[in-house]
């Protein structure tokens, strides 16, 4: 049975099992250790392909709903015009402690806590693997020339807690390099998430201007995810290359775009994120999107042609809504 899809999926129904828990399994190896992640994919994915040119990785919410999320890249991939035989939709699934026992999936599947893979922490089991770990075992399997020799384009996407994982990605990314290698691009879309990654100690004022945030107001504001205090493993020991002037580099030269439903406004909606430290950047997802626009605009305006903001009038926070209007589909599929 699919999940239907809510619109406001970060409320509290998230913990408790998924309904659904896809079939096959991709296998993610660091030196850290090994697990396994189900995956729902068009076709036989690990399979040698030389017809695939383009490749959309789809983060579910906080549900972890990713039957449904799969369904709509292939709605979308439809709507757009996409031919199923050259393009690949990839939906990884980032489950729960509480999801094994409830399928007996097998031990070997990574699981985290209910939200940890959102800000790319640690599993619980069977090994220390991050989200991003996951995302860069994916990016390593496409950039195979043996497997995908016509591939030209990765696309990923996430709405809401995925819009996230893939901001969080975007900033701290090990994956690209094999990819980059090949003169593949690759292109992040991050639609709806409560909150961003700054990189730096200045925050949105209601007037709009940029000023230094005080921590005693918030000591927690400018820590992981929102800020680059306490970065999780996955990042943390990459020396020089993790300092906050060095991911902000790269990041402003990733090809980011933000999608913002016009309607997602609502400063109470039961799943915004209304900690303190979110709160410091706005006080809804459409004004604190609009506002890291703002922030990433005056920090790098050579790089800012690279990262793009649309907002989507009449959509809230619904992920079929974005990804489907004229806009989203432009992001994913480069064509409405």
């Amino acid at each position: 049975m699919t999940q239907p899809l809510i619109t406001d999926d970060e409320r509290a129904p998230n913990e408790r099992p998924v309904a659904v828990v896809a079939s096959r399994h991709l296998s993610v190896a660091t030196p850290a250790g090994s697990g396994t992640v189900p995956v729902f994919a068009n076709g036989d994915w690990l399979a040698p392909t030389r017809d695939v040119k383009r490749a959309v990785i789809l983060i579910h919410g906080r549900l972890r709903n990713a039957d449904t999320y799969f369904n709509l890249a292939e709605r979308a991939c439809a709507l757009a015009g996409g031919d199923a035989g050259d393009t690949l939709l990839i939906v990884p699934q980032f489950l729960a402690s509480a999801d094994l026992s409830a399928h007996a999936l097998p031990p070997s599947t990574l699981h985290w806590d209910w939200i940890g893979w959102m800000g790319g922490d640690n599993a619980e089991g069977p090994a220390p693997l991050s989200s991003f770990d996951v995302l860069d075992a994916i990016l390593q399997t496409l950039a195979s020339r043996e497997q995908f020799a016509s591939l030209t384009e990765v696309v990923i996407a996430g709405h809401s807690g995925g819009g996230q994982v893939v901001q969080r990605y975007a900033v701290v990314t090990r994956g690209e390099a094999p990819l980059v290698a090949r003169g593949i691009a690759l292109r992040y879309v991050v639609a709806n998430p409560s909150s961003y990654v700054y990189f730096d100690a200045m925050r949105p004022t209601a007037s709009g201007e940029f000023v230094a945030f005080d921590a005693t107001a918030c000591p927690s504001f400018n820590r992981w995810k929102y800020g680059l205090e306490d970065l999780p493993a996955y990042a943390s020991s990459d020396g020089d290359s993790s300092s906050a002037d060095a991911l902000e580099s790269r990041y402003a030269r990733r090809d980011v775009t933000v999608l913002l439903g016009g309607a997602d406004c609502d400063p109470q909606h039961p799943a915004l994120d209304r900690s303190c430290a979110a709160q410091t950047q706005g006080e809804h997802r459409l004004g604190r999107g609009l506002a890291y626009a703002r922030y990433m605009a005056s920090r790098d305006p050579e790089g800012a042609a690279k990262h793009r903001t649309f907002v989507i009038d009449g959509v809230g926070h619904d992920a079929k809504g974005i990804f489907a209007s004229a806009q989203g589909l432009a992001a994913l599929f480069g064509k409405a």
